[in-house]
């Protein structure tokens, strides 16, 4: 058996642990990474990136199908979904390419393996080694200073509706879809539900979400639900909130599924080519040797504290196996946070609900801080404001003037309390948003930004000085 010794293991080359293993390096740590499948984890793979290819292909689809709205004739559109698969792949591929001539840039060592974590040996006096089994059966030891755990998560599943990749499937398997299918149930009206609406209804595809809570994206501010729901059913999508699925009426055929859904007070069946069910991602705990050391797992996630340290200090975990809000982003920087603690640099951390959210849907939606409800809840005395997207210029000119933003703040102290947003580019716009707030800057500071005409842009400084009665357009 080979051994090699590492400042840093990192166990998992998603976002959150190359993102990791790269601080590391340029940190002047000797760093490797042992990853099972491919460099860049599921945001490249199976999630981020090749989803957004696909809506980016939706958009462009549905865009040129209502050229006519821009006094442009397009006759004889029609999606070549070959050729949709292959831009994605071409997209990943390149991104790939780059991930890796990063790893040699860094002189990071990437080990193709499954990994395992084990216990104390006459290699090391504590746990946090790792194994590798690599495909030609030869396993070898690192022995690590430091491990950081980043192996990220999949897509969860219902009991009674298991997937088959063909009639029922998940996220994983809908990105290998050869051809669109006529129909879809969505079973969940979550983030990745909604986008997967979203596409497919652009596509042309007929759709069906079935949501169990009240309202599609639970966790976003309830008019912003309410607003994206309207504009998903002006589009042709059937939305059933407030939903329970019955798994044990499934029936699949060669030519579709059948299920049965409980929705106020009623049952209704279901028909379609395929059923893609979008209830979240579960953590990849098991498997990895966790029950070789003290590192505790609550609720299917790894326990943390604030710098990412596990139960066990010289271990640290990061990304979704962790839980919290399962976003490439967040993954990024808590495996960016990881290596500057283990390197000895001061780590800001980050409350969750300082964390940018968005969704790629058509519109968009994006988000930070507290919903309405929340900060209600925490005993804020809130003012609000909300600004359509109808009264700008830029907004009209790209013929995409549905939504609104809204601001959240707190009358006692004028801080920000959160920031709303659905409608064009609105996941580009949130970053001063997330600024501002990082910043505890007030409505009016943001306000008084001048913001160039004619933008989408305008809208946040709009909305800001709505606040207080100052917009200039409302």
């Amino acid at each position: 058996m080979t051994t090699h010794a590492f400042d840093i293991v990192v166990l998992g080359g998603g976002i959150g642990g190359y993102s990791a293993a790269i601080r590391a390096a340029q940190l002047g740590k000797n760093v490797a990474i042992v990853e099972r499948d491919k460099l860049g984890g599921t945001c490249l793979h199976r999630g981020c990136i090749p989803s957004k290819a696909l809506l980016r292909s939706a958009e462009v689809y549905a865009a040129m199908k209502e050229s006519e709205r821009f006094g442009i004739e397009a006759d004889g559109v029609r999606v070549d979904f070959g050729k949709v698969i292959s831009r994605k792949n071409g997209i990943v591929e390149q991104l790939h390419n780059g991930l890796q001539y990063l790893m040699k840039k860094n002189k990071i060592t990437v080990y193709s393996g499954i990994g395992r974590i084990i216990g104390p040996s006459i290699f090391s006096p504590r746990s946090g080694s790792v194994s590798v089994e690599q495909e030609d059966g030869e396993i070898l030891t690192l022995v690590p200073e430091k491990l950081i755990i980043a192996t990220g998560s999949r897509p969860r599943s219902l009991p009674g509706l298991d997937t088959d990749g063909v009639r029922v499937l998940n996220s994983d398997d809908a990105l290998r879809l050869e051809k669109l299918p006529a129909s879809a149930v969505i079973i969940g009206g979550g983030v990745i539900g909604v986008e997967w609406a979203s596409m497919l209804s652009d596509f042309g595809v007929q759709v069906t979400v079935v949501e169990y809570a009240p309202r599609l994206l639970p966790g976003e501010d309830e008019e912003v639900s309410r607003e994206l729901e309207r504009l998903l059913k002006k589009r042709g999508v059937t939305v059933r909130t407030g939903a329970k699925v019955l798994a044990d009426t499934l029936q699949k055929s060669d030519s579709g599924v059948q299920l049965a859904v409980e929705h106020k007070e009623a049952r209704h069946m279901l028909e379609a080519e395929i059923a893609l069910v979008c209830v979240g991602r579960q953590a990849n705990v098991e498997g990895i040797g966790l029950e070789n050391t003290d590192v505790k797992v609550e609720g299917g996630y790894i326990r943390v504290n604030d710098v990412m340290q596990t139960a066990e200090l010289h271990i640290y975990a990061v990304g979704d196996c962790v839980g919290g809000l399962q976003l490439a982003h967040a993954a990024g920087h808590e495996g960016i946070a990881a290596a500057e603690h283990i390197c000895g640099h001061t780590v800001h951390h980050y409350a969750s609900h300082q964390i940018a959210r968005c969704v790629y849907s058509r519109p968009e939606t994006a988000s930070v801080g507290l919903t309405e409800r929340q900060a209600i809840e925490r005993g804020h005395q809130i003012k609000t404001s909300k600004v359509h997207f109808k009264a700008l210029g830029k907004a009209l000119v790209y013929g995409e003037s549905d939504g609104f933003v809204k601001v959240i703040a707190d009358s006692a102290t004028n801080d920000i309390l959160g920031v709303h947003m659905i409608g064009p580019h609105v996941t580009d716009l949130i970053s001063e948003a997330a600024v501002a707030q990082l910043l505890e800057a007030t409505p009016w500071e943001v306000g008084q930004t001048i913001h160039p005409h004619p933008t989408l842009s305008e809208i946040l400084g709009d909305a800001m000085l709505a606040v207080d009665g100052k917009a200039i357009v409302v």
